[in-house]
Formats: C-alpha cells, sequence, structure tokens
C-alpha cells in the first residue's frame, strides 16, 4: 500500500491504538514486523499512520496481541477498512488540514458533545454567522478563503441531517448568546435557527446562565465525539494556531467530567429553547 507524508487524523489514531495494543503486549517492532513479514521501519510508519495497514494485518496484530476486546478490534478494522473518500476531501489543498480531521472526526462519531463560551455551536451556523465568525481571524483572511470556510462549515452540518443523524449535545454559556457576531440582525437569525434547530429528536442544545458563576474548563471551547467503542473517543479543543485532538484517558476523563458538571448546571432544553427565545427578543 501507498504511504502518505501526511496522514489525517484519523490515520494517525489507527496507528496510535496499533502501538497502543503492542506495548500493552510488550511486544517489540521486530516481533510486528515478523508477524506481518515486513521490514520494522513499516510498523514505525504504520504507528504513526503514514503507512495504511489492511484490515487483515489489524486483526493478525491483535490476535498475536493478545487483544482480547473484539468490539475494540472490529472496531480498529473499521477503521482501516475506511477507503471511501469524504465530502471533505473535496477541500484539500485548498482548507487547513485540521479542519477536514474535525470533518471527518464529526462524521465517524456515533455522539457529539460541545462546549462553547464565545462562539455558538459550528455545526448549529448560519452562513452569515459563520461569515462573521471567520471575518474576525487574525491575519485577516481574503474574501476567498472566508467563502470558502463558510461553506465547508455548512457542509459539516450534513451530519446533522443525514439518514442515520448523529446525536447531538451541545451546552452554550449564556455569553455566546449574547456576542454579536455580524451585529443585531445576524445575531437575532441565528438564534431563531438554534431554537428552530433543538425541534430535531438528534440535536440537544443546553444553555448555562451567567448566574451559575465559574465553571471548569472556562474559555475553552471543546468537542467530546463518541467513538463506536469508548477507546476510540476524542476530543477536539480549538486553539489560535488550529485543533488539537487528544485521545489519552487521563484527557478523556478530565473532559467527560467537565462535560458532566455542565449537563447538571445547565438549563433543561424547554427552558433553554426559551432563554435563547428571551435573548433574540431583546436584539
Amino acid at each position: 500500500m501507498p504511504s502518505s507524508s501526511t496522514p489525517t487524523e484519523r490515520q494517525r489514531r489507527l496507528g496510535a491504538e496499533l502501538r497502543k495494543m503492542r506495548t500493552a503486549a510488550e511486544a517489540t517492532t521486530a516481533y510486528a514486523a515478523g508477524l506481518l513479514g515486513v521490514d520494522r521501519t513499516k510498523i514505525s510508519n504504520m504507528e504513526v499512520g503514514v503507512r495504511p495497514v489492511a484490515p487483515e494485518r489489524v486483526r493478525t496484530l491483535a490476535c498475536n496481541y493478545a487483544c482480547s476486546d473484539d468490539r475494540y478490534v472490529e472496531a480498529l478494522v473499521g477503521m482501516a477498512e475506511q477507503r471511501e473518500r469524504g465530502w471533505w476531501e473535496q477541500y484539500r489543498g485548498t482548507l487547513p488540514s485540521g479542519m477536514l480531521d474535525i470533518a471527518e472526526l464529526e462524521w465517524n462519531a456515533v455522539r457529539i458533545r460541545t462546549a462553547q463560551t464565545v462562539h455558538l455551536p459550528g455545526l448549529l451556523h448560519t452562513d452569515a454567522y459563520a461569515r462573521a465568525v471567520f471575518g474576525a481571524v487574525l491575519p485577516p483572511l481574503s474574501r476567498l478563503e472566508i467563502e470558502l470556510r463558510v461553506t465547508h462549515r455548512m457542509e459539516r452540518q450534513r451530519v446533522l441531517d443525514r439518514e442515520h443523524p448523529v446525536d447531538y449535545v451541545g451546552y452554550v454559556h449564556e455569553a455566546a448568546l449574547r456576542m454579536q457576531f455580524g451585529g443585531r440582525e445576524v445575531t437575532r437569525e441565528q438564534l431563531t435557527y438554534l431554537c428552530e434547530a433543538t425541534e430535531r429528536r438528534n440535536i440537544d442544545l443546553r444553555v448555562i446562565p451567567v448566574e451559575r458563576g465559574a465553571f471548569p474548563g472556562a474559555g475553552h471551547a471543546l468537542l467530546y465525539a463518541h467513538g463506536v467503542v469508548p477507546q476510540l473517543d476524542t476530543v477536539q479543543l480549538d486553539s489560535a494556531h488550529g485543533p488539537e485532538f487528544m485521545h489519552a484517558e487521563a484527557q478523556l476523563a478530565k473532559y467527560r467530567a467537565h462535560l458532566d458538571w455542565m449537563e447538571e448546571a445547565a438549563l433543561g432544553a424547554p427552558e433553554s429553547r426559551d432563554f435563547i427565545h428571551a435573548v433574540a427578543r431583546q436584539l
């Protein structure tokens, strides 16, 4: 199989899981190479996602690493089998790879939970609101670059509308509702759209009022993507230099605790919808 000098985050994750299985079994790269009849360098390349790995090789490695979790192994096999190009690939070479990795992460998740304190949830943006958000990027983006990002963001919403839509839970701080990206009219339109979106069965939007005071992870925009099995959960954080992806168990536990706190602190779904309507009426 051909190697790739720029693996996707999903390819890197598959490699990381293979490495995790090997180290848990206290096996060497030389042992793994002997199992597959390849050079040790190819094992290293597989484990960093540079070299694709065939599904049957995933099973061979898992069996000889004595991994007894069948659901986990089959989930890894599924990652190795995925060869169809996703819709996001049309943007490769024109948008930063991290943006494509987010789209791929969302598309393959079985459930998504997000937390927002300044911007409203990206998966629920109107095009005007998204355009205002990307227009505030430093250094400034060209008009063409802004429109590419807006179009990509709108396409990301397909994960909520496809034949088997992903379940989505978003926790939004009141401050984000009151930030007027694009001005009053754009913000009012965006808030109205949020209320309409919550009428869908797979979308649950919860508001955290300012009266709740301090909260963990303040300032972080957080996306928690639940994988086919818990071992494949992923956290994605926004940063000034691009998205960061985390999947160490300690990190996953930390951000699950953050989201669980928000679940307890947030208003219920009907109350949240009424709250958003109230903010929109004040604009």
